[in-house]
């Protein structure tokens, strides 16, 4: 059986791990290097069609523009490698799941307890993508979760497509009439970026995108 090509980002990807593990933990084995391979190997599995390699290098680029926003960024960059690190599109965990990783593994890198409970709280945020007020961390990795939704329209139709394929196993109607419900309640929310830059940036063109889209699905 032929190896999986190399994604075009895997090196660099590998490089920033390596350079926030090192900047957190407290000791200094065991090597970082095949943790990032294994969640890698995660980001690349058949199912996905969205929840990518592409989307873990958007989403940490994403925190790169927040930064300045963040309380600790390299907490939340951890959080952004795992928290779709465990993906079926058919179940109803993988948060809970990708955040049970972070446990395991990050103490094992020598990330401390703290550290290590924010990476899985944040996580686990994601759920929701609704942090509290003053949560300036969990305000950071979810607006640069969302940042797809206000992208150029092309490539947001390109990321509903890639939904929908991830969700291939639903009938057509099924999924018309979940995906219309998820856009009524993301346009429902007084805003959809918490963070001052994400806000300006991306949250007209987001309303743009998804009222579009919705209309696209009750014609």
């Amino acid at each position: 059986m032929a190896a999986t090509p190399e994604h075009p980002s895997g090196p660099a990807l590998r490089a920033a791990w390596r350079e926030t593990v090192e900047r957190m933990r407290t000791v200094r084995e065991p090597d970082p290097g095949p943790y990032a391979d294994d969640l890698l190997a995660r980001w690349s599995e058949p199912q996905r069609r969205y929840h990518t390699v592409d989307h873990l290098a958007a989403v940490l680029g994403h925190l790169d523009e927040l930064a300045a926003h963040a309380d600790d960024i390299d907490t939340v960059r951890l959080a952004a490698w795992f928290h779709d690190a465990v993906y079926r599109p058919d179940r109803s965990e993988n948060e809970e799941r990708s955040a049970h990783l972070a446990e395991r593994a990050l103490p094992e890198l020598g990330i401390d307890p703290a550290r290590t409970a924010e990476t899985a709280r944040l996580v686990r945020l994601t759920v929701t993508h609704e942090p509290a007020p003053g949560d300036r961390d969990g305000e950071v990795l979810c607006d640069a979760d969302l940042a797809i939704l206000g992208s150029p329209p092309q490539q947001y139709a390109a990321y509903a497509a890639a939904v929908r394929q991830e969700y291939g196993f639903v009938p057509h109607d099924a999924f018309r009439e979940g995906r219309a419900d998820v856009l009524r309640q993301l346009l429902a929310q007084p805003r959809l970026f918490r963070t001052p830059a994400a806000y300006e940036r991306w949250e007209r063109t987001a309303r743009f995108n998804l009222a579009t889209e919705l209309d696209l699905l009750t014609l």
